[in-house]
Formats: structure tokens, sequence, C-alpha cells
């Protein structure tokens, strides 16, 4: 088929599915077509086309015969390489899985989506067991970032194949996981918009797991409508329930400590433009220091990071036997790193981070916070795969931002405000504290054109 849907995102897309201008079919096939002549092979870990194919049929039976399922119905998404898809081993990004029995059943997301009429084209690569928010994959390769017209950068991770799909339009939307900035990142570093919803808001059962008291889901996509959508259906809602809210008389707090720390000109150039534009619009802006921030680098330096802990308890036994030899090794030497983290020091974290949850809470009430989704733009990616130091160096940088969202329990939207440095893409992050999901998405729908500006 000659028609391209690849430039659409899931709200365009459903216009047309909806309206009879576009059949399940042809725009699977569409898409499928459009994935085989993509250069970059290193995007999809699997490609799941018979049941694609399956489901986009059963999609264009029921428009035809009017029992259309919602918004959803006949929209492509791929999953990211830790959600179980029925049928499948679920790899994690790492050939140590690969082996593993097929997944019995769905994850519930999947499960949800698919009850949503949406069309699983396959699995995207990721950062092995989602350890690192570069994206850089040794067994599966490492997704290249699209929007890179000098060398090839990184995509971010760990939610990497997701977000080169949707910026390159190998598919309208791509789940991801956070856990430190798995969906943000990505999303930033390839000019495309990620939520990542408060965690426990969607359901994790058939997730592989990094730290479970960290993980959430997200999707990364084209338009913020369309991560209402997403998330909506994510929770078994048959319609989106978020109302646009008024940016006029919005208050946002920008922290003056930590995230601007070593930025990059152009991430602050074209944050505080995309700032602007919201000023400009009726928002309110109050900037102060976030003293919990500082707190939360000092408890990792003491006891190590929270992450590092749950991921080591995690994969411990496999890192003591020979699976640990088939494992990057860059992973390998971080999780590492939590056997020095004792039970008291976890639990010290624990009870620090339920401190500061709180007292953050009191700070922030009401307001969003805003401040640059990574101080940097993507980097190349030959450097940091011949260079360790050079690799964790970048990771914790690249990390920093986001992590603070994580572990005070944040919802956040990632949305394009502009480019830096090699014309690379820069995110602006509106974050809300715990269970704000609705009130957050409110705003971002009325405040992404704004942010966006110029960019495309």
């Amino acid at each position: 088929m000659s028609k391209s849907f690849g430039a659409m995102s899931v709200a365009q897309l459903s216009v047309l599915i909806q309206g009879g201008a576009a059949d399940p079919v042809d725009v699977a096939e569409a898409f499928f077509g459009t994935i085989a002549d993509y250069a970059d092979k290193a995007v999809f870990t699997t490609l799941t086309e018979s049941r694609a194919m399956e489901e986009a049929r059963a999609s264009s039976k029921r428009l035809r015969e009017g029992r259309s399922l919602g918004l959803l119905d006949g929209v492509p998404i791929a999953w990211k390489d830790l959600f179980d898809i029925e049928g499948l081993a679920t790899t994690a990004g790492s050939v140590v899985l690969a082996a593993d029995a097929p997944a019995r059943r769905d994850a519930a997301v999947v499960g949800f989506l698919r009850q949503a009429g949406m069309v699983a084209i396959g699995r995207t690569n990721m950062s092995e067991f989602a350890f690192s928010g570069l994206g850089i994959n040794p067994h599966y390769g490492t997704p290249v970032n699209p929007r890179g017209t000098d060398l090839p950068r990184i995509p971010g991770g760990s939610s990497s194949g997701a977000g080169v799909a949707v910026a390159a339009g190998l598919v309208p939307v791509a789940m991801g996981t956070d856990t430190g900035g798995s969906v943000r990142i990505p999303a930033a570093f390839n000019g495309i918009v990620g939520y990542k919803a408060t965690r426990g808001r969607h359901a994790m059962e058939g997730v592989y797991p990094l730290a479970k008291s960290l993980d959430s889901l997200g999707p990364l996509c084209r338009s913020v409508r369309d991560a209402v959508w997403i998330d909506a259906a994510m929770r078994g809602r048959i319609a989106p329930d978020v109302v646009e809210r008024p940016l006029q008389g919005l208050e946002l707090l920008v922290p003056e400590n930590i995230v601007f720390d070593g930025a990059e000109p152009g991430v602050i150039a074209a944050f505080e433009a995309g700032l602007e534009r919201l000023q400009r619009a009726g928002a309110h802006v109050a900037r102060a220091v976030i003293p919990a921030f500082d707190v939360i680098f000092d408890l990792m330096t003491r006891y190590g990071p929270l992450v590092t802990a749950e991921a080591f308890a995690l994969h411990h036994e496999r890192l003591a036997g020979p699976d640990a030899d088939r494992m990057d090794h860059r992973v390998v030497m971080r999780t590492r790193l939590g056997s020095r983290t004792t039970l008291a020091d976890y639990l010290a974290i624990l009870d620090a981070r339920k401190r500061m949850i709180a007292d953050v809470e009191r700070l922030v009430g009401d307001r969003l916070l805003a401040f640059p989704t990574v101080a940097h733009v993507a980097p190349p990616i030959g450097p940091l795969e011949q260079d360790d130091e050079l690799f964790f160096a970048t990771n914790n940088k690249t990390l920093r931002n986001t992590a603070l969202g994580n572990f005070l329990d944040w919802c956040a939207v990632s949305i394009p405000c502009g480019t830096g440095a090699f014309g690379m893409p820069v995110g602006l992050l509106l974050s809300a504290t715990a269970r704000r999901d609705e009130a957050l998405l409110g705003v971002a729908l009325a405040a992404e054109p704004v942010i966006r500006g110029d960019f495309a």
C-alpha cells in the first residue's frame, strides 16, 4: 500500500479509522511496510505480524458492522520488551531470558489495550533489564536516534526502541516503563511526548520489574492527547476523563537546585523560551530551592541508590552464576553495587523517602513543577560504547533530573520545547505530586502547543 501513516498521531489515525477513511488492515500493513523499509533493524526485537493482522481484521469487521470498541479501535501500538505478550518469552532486552518459557497470557495493560481494539505490532528494544538511561544494548543493537543528522546518537533509555519507533513514524505509540526516567528521557531525546504515570496508577501484572518501589508505566507518543487516550484505556476506561485546564493563573514552580547543574546552554535556552511562552499565556512562575533534592543525593552517597539495591535483590542469584558473563558488563557492574546496601540502609532509605515525599507535597501544593527533562541533548553512541567511565558519568547525568520524580513518587509529562546543540531536541518536564495525574494531563493538554512553539 502506498499510503503512509507514519507522521500521524493516535488521534489523527483514529479520525481516519472511525470515519471509514482508513481500514485497520491497510493501516497495519502500511506500518509493517514502513518498518521493513527502515534501515535501523535494532528498533524492534520482535514483530508480531500474525497477531497484528488478526487483530486488524477483527477491528475492520467490527467497524464495518458498526460495533467500534472506541477511539483506539484499529490503532497500532508497540510494546517494550518488558511486557508479557502471550506466546512469546519476555526477554527484557537480555539474551539470558531468551530461552524462558513463553508467556501464558498478556500483561494486564496489554490485555486492556487489546480490549480497546489496539493492534500489537511488536516488541521494542531496550537497555538490558531496563538498567540504563542511555539505551545502549550490546545484544540486540542500539537504536539510533532519528533526530541526529551528524553522527549516530543515543536514543535514550531504557525505552530506547519505543522512543525511536514513534519518532521515526514506525508506530504512532509505544508503551514504556519508567523507574528513573525511562519514558521521559527517550521522549526528550527523540522530540516526542512521554508520560510517566504515578506509580500504581496502572496494573503491573505481567511487567518484568526493575525496582518495584519505583517502577511505573506510560506511553511514548506524538501528542499529550494521545497519552490521555492511552492512559484511559490502560485503566480499562471506555473514554478519557481528563479535562483540559486553562493556563491563565496556572502556578509553576521551577527548582533552583540540582536540575540545572552542568546543563548545556542550548538546553537552558530552549527551556527558558518554553517557560516564557507559558508565562505569556497566563502562567505564573516561581523559583525556589527544593531541599529534598539535595537530601536525595546525600542519601544515595551514604546508602547507595534505591534502584540499585532493589535491582541487586532481583538479580543477585543471576549475578552469582554463569549468566553474568552473558550480560552487558556495565549492567552487571552497576547492579552489583547494590550489594553494598544493607537491610538497615535500605530501611533507612525508605523511611527518609516517606518523610521527603510528605515534605515536598507540602512545599509544592497544587503547583506543577517545571524543569528540563534532561540537562543535555542526546550524545554520540560511539564514545559511550568505548569508554565505561564516560558511560557511567553520562548515564548518571542523563537520569539525574527524571529520577528525582521517581523517588518522590511524582507523575510527569515531557514535552518538546525546542532544540539545543546540533539541532537535537530538548524536553520540558511538567511534574505533579503523586496521584495528581488528571490535573497534570489537563494542564499539559493546554500547555503543549505553547511549550512546543515552532518545534515540529
